[in-house]
């Protein structure tokens, strides 16, 4: 009766262990999973609709700035403009590929500048002057009607990319 006794001991305690082993697995797992919250901020959507020309509109994606812009008909046609029916739009990064600072847009010249170290970029983020290495980045987005919705790599992001347009 005895051994049977520390059988039955024997397999409850093996079985409360693994179902104990269980719950702290998930639990650890639970925790390694990105909180609701940051899986929404993996995603940005800009209604492109009411964007005015040459008026820059300064958005938030992953806590960078974005920059969008329509463009104008004068305004010099670019591969990195993202094209909704009849209008072009820049849309980038909104951070200087020199040092990370911010340039401002100034809509007379119609140039991004730097004031860091006096980098610019035309309309399209081209740079055109002073040290920055590169473009401004266009993030990847997902054309959804009037709507662009940056996080997601869309057809016209990956043609950008397998063009070189973008990293």
């Amino acid at each position: 009766m005895n051994e049977e006794r520390r059988d039955f001991l024997g397999k409850a305690l093996g079985g409360v262990a693994g179902i104990g082993g269980i719950a702290a697995l998930y639990a650890a797992k639970r925790s390694w999973d990105p909180l609701p919250s940051v899986k929404a901020a993996g995603f940005t959507t800009i209604d492109l609709s009411a964007a005015e020309e040459n008026v820059l509109h300064v958005d938030k994606w992953r806590g960078k700035p974005i920059f969008v812009l329509k463009k104008s008909a004068d305004m010099e046609p670019n591969d990195r403009d993202i094209v909704i029916g009849e209008d072009r739009f820049h849309v980038s990064i909104g951070l200087c590929t020199h040092l990370g600072c911010i340039p401002a847009y100034l809509p007379g010249e119609e140039k991004f500048k730097c004031a860091c170290h006096g980098g610019e970029f035309d309309t399209s983020g081209q740079q055109t002057f002073g040290p920055p290495p590169s473009p401004l980045v266009v993030p990847p987005f997902k054309i959804d009607g009037t709507k662009v919705v940056l996080g997601e790599a869309g057809p016209e992001y990956e043609q950008m990319k397998s063009a070189g347009i973008t990293a």
